[in-house]
This record gives structure tokens, sequence and C-alpha cells, in this order.
């Protein structure tokens, strides 16, 4: 591993650590490690005891979007490790018994004050009841941070990130209340147009949003609707 200095820097700040590519490490391993080593929010999440950076772009979107309220009753799909939840727990006051807030994976994390997690895969046929049954009622607020695995190929990644935009919207529209919202990561190209139709149907607003501690290479936008309204569910004229 190689320290240098950016040019003009001080003694104490703008250093770049530059890592050398070992027999076992691929050249993407080197490259995400160097991110990780010269990225400031992971250096403050760690600082400051939050378990990934990602909790750093929710506290951005919640201060311009006032999304998260005490007493709330909150989703967090894909939950793991855990970064939004911390977030979201204090600010809705489940950490103090104010607010609810489940978290759903498919993989098990470290607990959480005030998070109630659930291992389960959300498409799960009885997710959405057991997410209503551990929340005490239908949720204000369905978040999502969940992005599958990049190709590196830019349209076949924006269709898989896409496709669970869509499923994580679809279990939101089960689970929240007449007024809640919705937060969920989509790639840049924003959100497909059907998708999004759908969403205008189910939401008073539609926004996307790249908060700053997103990669600034990254492709990354969220998708924040708010006021939800349930769509009619139009009968069969047979019946």
């Amino acid at each position: 591993m190689t320290v240098k200095k950016r040019p003009g820097s001080t003694a104490n700040r703008g250093l770049t650590v530059q890592v050398k590519t070992a027999k076992k490490r691929s050249v993407s391993s080197k490259l995400w490690l160097e991110r990780q080593l010269n990225d400031p929010y992971v250096h403050e999440a760690k600082r400051l005891g939050y378990r990934s950076r990602a909790a750093f772009k929710l506290i951005e979107m919640d201060e311009k979007y006032h999304l998260l309220r005490r007493g709330m009753r909150v989703v967090d799909l894909g939950a793991a490790p855990g970064g939004w939840s911390q977030v979201a727990a204090t600010k809705i006051g489940s950490d103090e018994g104010k607010g609810r807030l489940v978290a759903l994976d498919i993989n098990e994390f470290d607990p959480l004050p005030g998070v109630q997690s659930i291992i389960l895969d959300f498409l799960d046929p009885s997710a959405p009841d057991k997410i209503i049954d551990a929340l005490g009622g239908e949720a204000d607020l369905v978040m999502s941070d969940m992005a599958a695995p990049t190709t590196g190929h830019s349209k076949t990644d924006h269709l898989k990130i896409m496709a669970l935009c869509e499923a994580a919207y679809e279990f939101a529209c089960e689970v929240l209340a007449p007024g809640g919202a919705f937060l969920a990561k989509v790639f840049q190209g924003g959100t497909e147009h059907e998708l999004l139709a759908s969403m205008k149907r189910s939401f008073r607003t539609i926004r996307h949003v790249k908060p700053k501690a997103s990669r600034a290479g990254s492709a990354e936008l969220y998708v924040l609707a708010t006021g939800f309204r349930r769509q009619a569910q139009t009968q069969d004229e047979d019946e």
C-alpha cells in the first residue's frame, strides 16, 4: 500500500492511498479497496459508528425531504448491514420505544436497538402480512437501498435494478398506509416509463434524487414517491 499526497495538499490532508496489486487480488478488488480507503464517507461512517457509508445518503435525503418523523412505522427492505436502519431508528424514536422499524433481509445481520429484523425474502408471499403484523399496522414509509450485483454492462445493470425496484414498489403498495412514502434505489436512466406511470397513479408526487453522498462516478439515483393512494380495484364484470 502506498500513500501519496495530492498536489497542493498539506501534510495532514489530501492524502491518496494507492493499493498495490497482490497475487490473489483482482484489479476490480484493488480499485474497490482504493475507493474505500480514499472515501471520506467511509472514514466518517467508521468514526460515528455507522455500519455503512449509505447512512449519509439517507441522512441527506431526510434533511431535504423530511421523510422520517418520530412515531412512524418504517420498513427497511434489504436492510443488511443496517446503515439505513441505524439512521431511521434514531429519527423515528424506535430506539426509545416511540416508533416501529422492521428491517427485512435474506441475510442475517447484527441486532440494532429499536429495530426488529426479519430474515426473509421480501418476495415471499407471507412477507407483507408478517411486516404489517410486526409493525402493528400499515407502514408510513417503505425504503430500499437494494441493488442487484452489477455486471459492468450499463443496460443490463439498469434492467436488473429496475426489476428489483418494481418488485419493491409492488411490495410497498401492499403494506403502505394512505399518505405513505416509498424510497428506492434506481440507476441513471431513471424509472422506466411503465413503472413511472403506475407510480404516478399510486402516489401524489414522484421525484428522482441524487444525494451528494453517492459516489461521483456512480450511476445510482433514488426514486422518492410520496402521498400514497391505493388504486381502485376493478371488479370482474361477470361477478
